[in-house]
């Protein structure tokens, strides 16, 4: 709720969308800018979440051989919240337009600890149909085919993976 610690991540956003925006060419870039990318100032709440890796002492199951697991388990977290907030009727955003040392210093967050999300969360009158991005043409969405493989790297064709794949898309109107 802090007015001023809000406007300081707002303006964290604005020098990284704007030193980002260098790396397309206009008509692109002109889109880009364009593009309502964050509700840090408008939004009821806003959320930093972070992944403390001293969090449980140095041996934690499944990090030693996939020291990224931390990460994944905030992520995993955040999803939760997402569907959670979205059951309810309430919209997320996450601001991924960031720097992380900005948040750092911003929010006092101490130097070991990752800045994972920024979230704004608040009520929403609708939820769109389609993601904003792929609605305004920035992206197109992917089809199932072309991120979900069976058995091996690249395998969308094999006969078991087809009657999976076409049991899922019969159940969404997006796959």
């Amino acid at each position: 709720k802090d007015t001023e610690a809000r406007t300081k991540v707002k303006d964290s956003f604005e020098k990284e969308r704007i030193s980002s925006s260098i790396l397309v060419n206009d008509p692109k870039r002109s889109k880009y800018l364009s593009l309502r990318l964050e509700g840090i100032l408008n939004s009821a709440v806003n959320i930093c979440v972070t992944y403390d890796p001293s969090k449980f002492g140095p041996f934690v199951i499944g990090r030693t051989s996939v020291p990224e697991t931390g990460i994944y388990s905030v992520c995993c977290a955040i999803q939760n919240l997402w569907l959670s907030a979205r059951a309810e009727g309430i919209g997320v955003g996450w601001v991924s337009i960031l720097s992380n040392d900005d948040l750092k210093k911003i929010l006092d967050i101490p130097e070991h600890v990752v800045p994972v999300a920024y979230l704004c969360l608040g009520n929403v009158s609708k939820f769109a149909e389609k993601p904003d991005l792929e609605t305004v043409g920035w992206l197109p969405r992917l089809g199932l085919k072309d991120v979900v493989f069976y058995e091996k790297w690249n395998n969308a064709d094999d006969p078991n993976w087809k009657q999976i794949r076409e049991m899922i898309i019969s159940n969404l109107d997006y796959a």
